[in-house]
């Protein structure tokens, strides 16, 4: 398979078949006694059964054999050499402290997506339904005969480095740095890599992510639903002996079975994996003066149950016009109620001098952040003429209201710990003299 086909929209029902199973959809009902070509009909539902109608989420697939065939789950350890998953941040001493990651380094040990992956920092529990995590992936090699499903919570999945072909129950999907992809809670995968591969992921436990409403922006902007694309239905009819791992609890467990779990022949729903191309983002930004706040960039929010408070979002940096006059173009230094996760794809950030890709900050719940002495100095004095910013950039934050705690891989046994973030502000200097700058507005 080469060129994969998508379905595009988001939030819709949609209906696949693979081609190669013409008419392998039932008509007019879900679960008939014999379903087309001797398959098995299973529902996947990512809602309680009485959601409203606008927020229930569920699909149908009709497989070679249901998913409830494997043997019993057991424990599953991922390799010493890895910080692992985790959700035992609550285990911590907390930090406030801005927190800087020097470029997640790839290993030179065989790893594949689930192996490598390790937990930085999280809030919440999984067992109550409702916190996040974030872990960072640094792979290189394929999931042979290896499938994943999250009991916990929905993915965002963010590549930084290397090509991702992910291979689902309702398809494929290629992804690539500067694309995401959401895999949805309960949903199986399995990652192909032709190369070391890096990246991060944003975890959410207890709902869905969904466009952020526009309101006074109107009925377009930012991310358009149609640029989502969700896998078409593609099946693999493989007697072989395959892996099927389980994050359940904050824990990996996994189990065998005789037979490829990707065969499912056709499936109709709204519950559906999908990917979206950061590039195609609408950009709105102040064209008079100010620095709007960092919401006008949200790709994806998981709301609570608080009106207008995120669990989660998802927000890029992207590049874009600057024309603000009487304006300091780069974020402002800021308080927040929020925890904010912020992660490089390519480029560098506007904000902070010598930024790489594949790093990542925490700026924690009402701890201080802004510009860098060097970026502060420079801005302060640059002529306000019509600038595009971020030219081959792309920067994202993961934003919460929860309060981030990081794991102990996070915290300290991440050699990638960068102890001396703190002094990118020690420049800042005194400008006070007790008289008005005729320059300042």
């Amino acid at each position: 398979v080469t060129a994969l086909k998508y379905l595009s929209g988001f939030g819709n029902d949609f209906s696949s078949e693979d081609p190669r199973c013409p008419n392998s959809l039932p008509e007019g009902q879900n679960n008939p006694q014999k379903c087309p070509y001797g398959l098995y009909a299973e529902q996947l539902s990512g809602s309680a059964f009485t959601c409203p109608r606008g927020s229930n989420r569920r699909s149908w697939l009709y497989r070679i054999l249901p998913s409830v065939k494997h043997e019993p789950f057991k424990p599953y350890s991922q390799p010493k050499s890895v910080g692992g998953i985790t959700h035992a941040w609550d285990n911590e001493h907390p930090n406030p402290n801005q927190m800087r990651w020097k470029p997640f380094k790839m290993s030179s040990e065989k790893l594949d997506f689930i192996d490598s992956l390790s937990t930085v920092c999280g809030a919440g529990d999984a067992k109550s339904r409702n916190g996040i995590a974030i872990h960072i992936y640094c792979c290189n090699s394929s999931m042979d005969n290896k499938a994943f499903y999250n009991s916990d919570g929905d993915y965002v999945i963010v590549p930084q480095q290397g090509d991702l072909r992910i291979q689902t129950e309702f398809g494929l999907m290629d992804v690539a740095p500067n694309e995401i992809c959401v895999i949805q809670q309960g949903m199986r995968f399995s990652v192909d890599v032709s190369g070391p591969s890096r990246g991060y992921i944003l975890e959410v436990f207890g709902v869905h992510f969904q466009l952020p409403d526009l309101g006074p922006i109107g009925a377009n902007g930012l991310a358009n639903p149609r640029d989502f694309l969700t896998p078409s239905a593609y099946f693999e009819n493989k007697k072989e002996p395959y892996s099927i791992i389980s994050k359940y609890q904050g824990a990996l467990f996994v189990a065998q079975q005789d037979h490829s779990p990707f065969d499912v022949v056709a499936w109709h729903g709204n519950y559906a994996p999908y990917k979206y191309d950061l590039e195609k983002f609408m950009v709105i930004n102040a064209v008079k003066y100010d620095h709007p706040d960092p919401s006008i960039f949200t790709v994806l929010t998981a709301q609570s149950t608080r009106p207008g408070v995120a669990i989660a979002d998802f927000v890029i940096f992207p590049p874009r016009w600057s024309v603000h006059e009487g304006t300091f173009r780069p974020p402002y230094y800021h308080r927040n109620c929020m925890s904010e996760f912020m992660g490089i794809i390519k480029g560098s950030y506007e904000a902070k001098s010598g930024s790489l890709p594949g790093s990542a900050t925490l700026h924690s719940v009402m701890t201080p952040h802004g510009p860098d002495a060097v970026v502060f100095e420079k801005a302060s004095n640059a002529e306000l003429k019509a600038e595009f910013i971020g030219k081959g950039a792309q920067a994202f934050m993961f934003e919460s209201s929860l309060s981030m705690a990081l794991t102990k891989w996070g915290n300290e046994t991440c050699e990638c710990v960068d102890g001396d973030y703190f002094k990118c502000w020690e420049g800042l200097q005194v400008h006070f003299n007790g008289k008005r700058d005729p320059e300042a507005t």
